[in-house]
């Protein structure tokens, strides 16, 4: 099959490598323009194979349908994509487009699906192919897998330990399913559909008030991006590589309890929570001792507060 691929980063460079190597023909690449001098891993990969390139500034551009069209492709493949593509280039391949999400759909649509299974508590969360349409993850669904999800893990190693390298294998089966027409086409029971919105700057402020475990899964469902955000001595903070401790504590929330090489131990309502990573303006993104020493907090200092 012909196929046109449009995607970026590490995964759209894995998937890239592994549709070579089945033996698909890749008639062309979209990635996004290069930034600060440095090219796309899909660009680098496409360039290495010999596989035409295209960068338009966005795939809603004239350029964007018009370089599409001429790749006369059988399929399209989604392979992690953030900007918005519209119908005419979706749907110009002959058999459509295919896309990888990282939920299981109708569950969890939108652009930070991970995070909110995360932030939400979910034990088991998966990945969607679905057949591209013109709603947002609303396509029908070509096929699903599941995965558990850890109590301690975080967003950043539930996508690069599981949904990665799961998702990149069940592009190359959609594909494969695809080309000896054998990819089904089941419609998602809408009335299920939920959406969240994108997990950002907008809604990374951590609510004391919540339970223990709400307070630690949204910690670890922020985690790398964008961190759960809070304040101490006025000055914002972000948490990163969270520990939930079952203490009981009489603490209000945000009071911290402990200060150690390993992290600050901090009270939270039914427990504490071990932060041992922060970021600051100033400092970055920087261990708990370097921390320690530039801020200086003390066991009944409160964060939040």
């Amino acid at each position: 099959m012909r196929i046109a691929l449009i995607g970026q980063a590490v995964f759209g460079a894995e998937v890239l490598k592994g549709l070579l190597a089945q033996g698909q023909e890749v008639a062309g690449v979209f990635c996004p323009p290069d930034r600060g001098g440095k090219a796309d891993p899909l660009k680098v990969e496409a360039e290495k194979a010999g596989v035409p390139v295209f960068q338009p500034a966005h795939m809603r551009d004239q350029e964007a349908y018009d370089q599409m069209v001429k790749l006369n492709a059988d399929l399209g493949v989604l392979a992690f994509v953030t900007d918005i593509v519209p119908a005419r280039v979706f749907d110009a391949p002959k058999q459509g487009s295919i896309c990888y999400h990282p939920s299981i759909l109708p569950k969890y649509r939108g652009a930070s699906a991970i995070n909110w299974a995360v932030i939400n508590g979910e034990t088991e969360t998966g990945l969607t192919i679905f057949w591209v349409d013109a709603g947002i993850d609303t396509g029908d669904i070509l096929l699903q897998k599941k995965v558990e999800v850890g109590p301690d893990e975080t967003t950043g190693a539930l996508y690069f330990d599981k949904l990665f390298p799961l998702g990149v294998q069940a592009v190359l089966e959609a594909v494969d399913l695809v080309a000896q027409g054998k990819a089904p086409r089941i419609t998602q029971d809408h009335s299920q559909g939920t959406y969240d919105p994108p997990c950002d700057e907008k809604v990374a402020a951590l609510d004391w008030s919540k339970p223990a475990r709400a307070v630690y899964n949204f910690i670890r469902g922020c985690d790398p991006q964008p961190g759960a955000t809070t304040t101490f001595k006025g000055e914002k903070v972000k948490f990163y590589n969270a520990s939930f401790l079952s203490n009981t504590v009489s603490a209000p929330a945000g009071e911290i309890l402990e200060v150690s090489d390993k992290g600050i131990k901090v009270a939270v309502n039914g427990g504490a929570v071990l932060i041992s990573r922060f970021r600051t303006k100033d400092l970055g993104k920087v261990k708990a001792p370097d921390f320690i020493a530039a801020k200086q907090p003390k066991a009944g200092e409160k964060f939040g507060g």
